[in-house]
């Protein structure tokens, strides 16, 4: 795998001597193991969600400055004290993108590195990279582990063809390959990260059922009947929020990243069905589960909760982290039960899950 990421730096290297292009630090890319002693300015894209709630506080710890923008319509998800150290910049991206004027926002605030965790569209991502393009910070980029659509081979590697469909998964895959162009070119060095089902405690994650529905982790603690679909082997790969935020602090001082897409989930994806036993097991119980056909699924959770789960479990994505590991270093800390688990303490905590008034 090193190999792999060395022959890409060098492929980078000669792709910007033969274009004339070049980065704005020292003599080229040889030179971007050096990058991380000096970069010190990163502004963060949609700072104060999931992601963000977890990376700000972890750059500050690391001696960054940091610049966290946001619609500034919430605060982080958990305070920490290093938000205090942080600046805060109000900004509506959509509205800003439709006026062309948010690329030079961001390029205004001097950037060392730009993390990028709210960007949906190939048209906003160019907009950002040609704004950037005169100083070249490092830009990291949230896509997502749909840029693959349904499982040929598992585990999904970074290099399996993109399948993507849905505007969601489509609209990433469109940015993922822009940014990679943009690097080859000599352009802005991009990495793009692709996180699983993120995960984590203050809101709603997705279910053993694949879906949003509360009502699933009421069954699976009191022992009610749980209708599960495709006799429950449809696959999840969650995540835990603060190991995307662990992998996108790392994907700052690896030079062999650059041009490249990592995956970012959890060490093992899971079959509904083996969710369903991992969170019954909390509660000292079987799962009570019922097998249904597409139809009586939709019949017995609606129309809206089926459909979230027919999404996730038609992909069934299990995605390979080797990747990560070798070039980022990455070491998730959660498995994907452990991330459920302190997600569901915080929804009963708060009273947006019942789990019959037992400990969790």
């Amino acid at each position: 795998m090193e190999g792999q990421a060395g022959a890409r730096v060098a492929r980078l290297e000669r792709v910007l001597a033969e274009t004339g292009g070049g980065v704005p630090w020292e003599d080229g890319v040889t030179a971007l193991g050096r990058r991380d002693r000096w970069m010190s300015r990163v502004v963060v894209i949609g700072a104060t969600g999931h992601i963000g709630t977890y990376l700000v506080p972890r750059l500050v710890r690391g001696g960054h400055e940091v610049i966290a923008m946001s619609r500034g319509t919430r605060d982080p998800y958990h305070a920490r004290p290093q938000w205090g150290s942080v600046t805060r910049v109000t900004v509506d991206r959509d509205a800003e993108d439709e006026a062309g004027t948010f690329g030079g926002r961001v390029a205004a605030l001097g950037p060392d590195v730009v993390i990028d965790l709210i960007c949906f569209t190939a048209a906003s991502a160019r907009q950002l990279t040609d704004a950037l393009r005169p100083s070249r910070p490092l830009l990291i980029h949230c896509g997502t582990i749909w840029v693959h659509g349904p499982a040929l081979r598992v585990p999904v590697t970074e290099d399996e063809p993109r399948t993507a469909y849905g505007e969601y998964g489509t609209g990433k895959a469109e940015i993922e390959a822009l940014l990679h162009r943009e690097t080859l070119a000599g352009g802005v060095p991009a990495v793009v990260l692709h996180p699983g089902h993120i995960s984590g405690p203050g809101w709603p994650v997705i279910t053993p059922a694949g879906n949003l529905d509360p009502a699933v982790w009421t069954r699976l603690a009191t022992g009610q009947p749980l209708a599960l679909p495709d006799r429950g082997l449809g696959v999840l790969h969650h995540v835990h929020a603060d190991d995307v935020a662990q992998a996108f602090e790392r994907a700052m001082s690896r030079p062999a990243a650059i041009g490249a897409s990592f995956h970012v989930v959890a060490g093992q994806a899971m079959t509904l069905r083996g969710l369903a036993a991992g969170v019954a097991g909390w509660f000292g119980r079987e799962p009570a589960l019922e097998f249904t056909g597409w139809t009586e699924f939709e019949r017995q959770v609606g129309a809206e909760h089926a459909a979230v789960t027919r999404e996730h479990t038609e992909r069934s994505i299990a995605a390979s982290i080797d990747r990560s590991r070798e070039v980022l270093g990455y070491a998730p800390r959660y498995s994907t039960l452990d991330a459920l688990h302190e997600a569901l303490a915080w929804l009963v905590a708060n009273g947006q899950a019942d789990v019959g008034g037992q400990a969790i």
